[in-house]
Order: C-alpha cells, then structure tokens, then sequence
C-alpha cells in the first residue's frame, strides 16, 4: 500500500492517486500491485515507450531511477546508494529533463516500461554500482594460493586471515573472501588498525566519507556485512563488537598482517638486544614479505590517507634496518640491489644514500660511493636548496678517510688492503 491507500480491490482512480503520493517521495508501492498501478496510470498518460531511451543517463543516475522504479524514498535511496539525500535530490532532477519525465510517478512507469525494474523486485535488490566509489580491487580468484605469509608464521588455529597491507583482503581457510564495495573495506580497515578499540560512529564517518558523510544508517549496514562475511563456523561470537562508544574489532584467533608486523619488528628487536644480528635480519625480512604493495590501496578518506603514509614509513624503517643489519654481517652484494632500487624511488633521502654509500664502499666501489654522495648534494642544493645532513656528511668523510670502523664495516672491509 501507499500512504494509507489499501490498493488491492481499489479502483483505478485510487491507484492513480497512489501513485501520485508516491511522487512525494515518501511513500511505497508494494510489488504485488505494481502491475495494475501501471495499467491504470497508463491509461491517463500518453505512451512511456517513446523519448529518450535509458542510455542517456549516467550509472549513478540509472541507480536512482532503477530505486524510484522499485519505489524507494529520497532518504531510502541515500542510504542504499551511499549518498546524500540533496545528491539524490539533484540526480532526481537531473533524470527527469533528460527523459521528458513530469513527475515521480511517470518515472516509476517509465522504469517498468522501459525494463530499468520489473514486477516482483524487492527494495533490497537495489545494486550499488555508481560511478563515485573508486574501483573495487580486483578480487581474488577461487583457484588463487593461499595469502602471502609463510607457514611458520601462521598463529596456530588460525583460519582467518585479513590483510591491510595491500589492497584490502581476506581469506578464510585459504579461500578469498569478498569485502564488498571500497568504503566498506575502509570501514573494517578501520577497526583492524586500531585492535581492541573502540571506534565511534562519528570517528568512522569522518575518517571515511570526511565532508560528505551519507545520512541514514550506512555504518550499521556495513557493519552487519562484514560480520557477516566473516563469520565463522560454530557460531563464534561476532568479530565486530559494538558497545556504547561505537565498534571495535575483536577478532582472538583472527590473524591480521598488521599485526603480524608488528610482532616480527618486535622479535628483531629483542634479536638485536640479545646480539642475534642474523635473527633480526630474517625478522624483519619476514615483516617485509608481509607486504603485498601499497597498504590499504584504493580505499578513499582521510583516514585510509593518514594510515598510508604511516605504513609506508613504517614499511621504509623495515628496510633500512633490515639492510643495515646486512651490512653489518659483511652481505653487502645482498644489500646493493635493494638499496639502488630505493635510492632511485627516494632521490632525496639521506638515509638511503648513506647506505647506498656504504654498501658500495664495503664491495670495494669506494668510487661509487662518493658518486652517490655528489648526487645526492647537488639534488638537495639545486631543488631543495640545503646541504646534506650531518650523518651523510659523516660517511662521506669516512669513504674519503678509508675509514671502515667508521662505516659500522669490518676492519679488512672498504679499500684498505686491497
């Protein structure tokens, strides 16, 4: 029924008023009288199947139509599609001068009429497929290996895997599992990197839509998707919690890679500490594999832009240490490849260069290194218009002192002796 309307037995000037509440916006017809709303309405109309043919209008637009057609409302059309109810506003505007279409009413007919909906569908068949979320990751097919982290490091028991670092994913017993539309990822992304805290609605909305947060209840629909994707067998209680304050994930026996870094620059550390210098190089070189390309690609929000640049910085600590620590064990040719690749994707960072300098120094390529340092002098002079910090100054004066203590090298390294 319609606003009060009981339409089954009513006659046809009833269900042509119907439909005109419906036009408000704020009402909708149910399916099973669809069919003879249109034949009546059809009779005081001219033919719908002339004019401008769906093609004319844009994905997005042909979304709202599509929902107008199944009799959805402004606000219910700005909650399915992820969207501002004045957005809705401006595409309902929008599809009714490109089709010639008067009124709400007529745009329902000429949805039936022209097979954008059928009789039958239900509200919750609305697809969200506009044009404004950016693209989707490509999903991971079901033949696909399993995640990319190696046996040992697998928790025991675990048989949930997710992964942030990299466009988001997930597997469950090796198998890939579909997250959903791109801001739904930023939403779980969300709670994985903040483990064991609770996050607010608010904190969500801002951090993932910023300035253009959808009215209506899209945080509890995502939400409700992902425990339900995730959901495990045996009815273990929900991963994602909510409590007063918001949502937190809490997902005990869940591995999650980030977390999984963290774990591995630990064990480096205590490594270090105890003089196991090899044992932190093989920690963090596990922590390093645990990447699978840009953290967090292609989520949108000024969260998923913050967590980004941290996991990157991050990312680039690992690899420094990492490769100082191999220096340190006289594997300088391991070092030389990794090392030159960075330098070129980081011209300008002294760290980089340092090591650069030091691992040519220490194969004997002592004019290589200082090639490095002159390079990397004139870049930050001429674009940036400063001179190299202290401790690339240092290594510099080491390289030309031949001075391989200096260097955190062995004595018979560098070229003395040779």
């Amino acid at each position: 029924g319609a606003a009060g309307y009981v339409l089954k037995d009513s006659s046809a000037e009833d269900l042509i008023r119907a439909v005109r509440v419906v036009a408000t916006g704020g009402a909708w017809l149910d399916a099973s009288v669809t069919a003879r709303v249109l034949t009546a309405y059809r009779r005081s109309v001219d033919d719908r199947r002339s004019g401008p043919p769906p093609g004319v209008l844009t994905p997005r637009e042909f979304d709202v139509l599509r929902a107008i057609g199944r009799g959805l409302s402004n606000a219910e059309i700005a909650t399915a599609l992820v969207i501002s109810e004045m957005t809705v506003k401006t595409h309902v505007g929008r599809i009714f001068a490109k089709l010639g279409l008067r009124d709400r009413a007529a745009a329902i007919v000429y949805a039936f009429d022209h097979g954008v909906v059928t009789p039958g569908e239900g509200q919750d068949l609305l697809v969200h497929r506009g044009e404004p979320e950016p693209p989707v990751p490509t999903p991971v097919p079901a033949s696909a290996p399993a995640p990319p982290w190696r046996a040992a490091v697998t928790a025991p028991g675990a048989r949930l895997y997710l992964s942030v670092l990299g466009p988001p994913a997930a597997w469950r017993d090796g198998r890939p599992l579909d997250l959903g539309p791109v801001r739904q990822q930023a939403l779980l992304a969300a709670l994985l990197l903040h483990p064991g805290v609770t996050v607010s609605k608010r904190e969500l909305l801002d951090g993932i839509w910023e300035f253009d947060a959808p009215a209506g209840n899209v945080v509890p629909v995502y939400v409700y998707r992902l425990r339900q994707c995730l959901r495990t067998a045996g009815g273990e209680p929900a991963l994602i919690t909510r409590d007063r304050g918001g949502y937190r994930f809490a997902g005990d026996g869940v591995e999650v890679d980030a977390v999984r870094l963290e774990e591995f620059a630990a064990q480096a550390r205590a490594a270090e500490r105890e003089g196991d210098l090899a044992a932190a190089v093989e920690a963090r070189s596990r922590a390093l594999e645990l990447f699978r390309g840009e953290p967090l690609a292609g989520l949108p929000g000024p969260f998923a832009a913050s967590q980004r640049a941290r996991l990157a910085e991050r990312r680039m600590s690992l690899w420094l240490e990492k490769l100082d620590g191999q220096l340190r064990l006289g594997r300088h040719s391991d070092a030389v490849g990794p090392l030159s690749a960075l330098s070129e994707a980081n011209p300008h960072s002294e760290p980089v260069a340092a090591l650069l300098m030091r691992a040519f120094y220490a194969g004997g390529r002592q004019a290589d290194a200082l090639a490095v340092y002159g390079r990397i002098r004139d870049e930050l002079v001429t674009e940036l218009g400063v001179e190299p910090g202290q401790e690339l100054r240092r290594v510099h004066q080491a390289v030309l002192r031949d001075d391989a203590v200096t260097l955190g090298l062995a004595p018979s390294w560098g070229t003395a002796g040779r």
